[in-house]
């Protein structure tokens, strides 16, 4: 069950629209490498993890992303809130306009709608926090990304926020990847999963 606190993680208060940024931004919102879908990883990874100290870090970290979520929802409502016709032609914005009006709507900075596809939850608890590292790395990369074309104060400061958040995670995921690996026998962990495949075998034997 969760809580709902009613201010943001880190404040936004931009106080110049931009549609254009608004349209790089929305990819950390429904993009490959964005929140929306680091939230729905985490927190569907988060059931099959062996240890406690794993389902811990996945739950927090995935509520933490739906805060992250909302950040960035609110970064691009006030990049575009308020908007005239004009701003919206010089600004290339009039395809997303079309479409959306100035709603929040989880897409790439490509156009591309948010899909499932860009995560995975595979129920193997090294497979999975591999993939959540690479993930927050991928974040982190596009945050970067976004920073090399923002030259708004009020949008960089909530932007590196975000970033620093990503670093953090990556770190999180290291140290429960130290743990698990640390519990684990792993020579029989990488060879097969003692509790699943070796009934799986019998059963294959058994059919034959």
């Amino acid at each position: 069950m969760f809580v709902y606190e009613k201010k943001l993680q880190y404040p936004v208060n931009i106080k110049q629209t931009n549609p254009k940024l608004a349209k790089i931004i929305i990819t950390q919102y429904g993009g490959p490498d964005g929140e929306l879908g680091a939230s729905l990883r985490y927190l569907s990874q988060r059931f099959t993890m062996p240890l406690p100290e794993l389902k811990g870090t996945l739950t927090d970290i995935g509520t933490e992303e739906l805060g992250h979520l909302e950040m960035i929802g609110a970064i691009v409502y006030q990049l575009t809130k308020g908007l005239t016709e004009k701003e919206i032609k010089e600004s290339g914005f009039e395809d997303y306009f079309v479409d959306h009006t100035t709603g929040i709507y989880p897409q790439g900075a490509s156009g591309t709608p948010f899909t499932a596809a860009y995560l995975q939850s595979k129920g193997d608890a090294i497979t999975d926090l591999h993939e959540d590292m690479a993930a927050e790395q991928k974040a982190r990369s596009t945050y970067d990304n976004i920073l090399r074309f923002c030259d708004d104060y009020d949008v960089k400061d909530a932007i590196r926020f975000l970033r620093e958040r990503e670093v953090v995670h990556y770190q999180r995921f290291g140290e429960n990847l130290r743990l698990l690996t640390d519990k684990l026998d792993e020579k029989n962990f990488y060879a097969f999963n003692p509790e699943f495949d070796k009934k799986c075998f019998k059963n294959c034997m058994k059919k034959k």
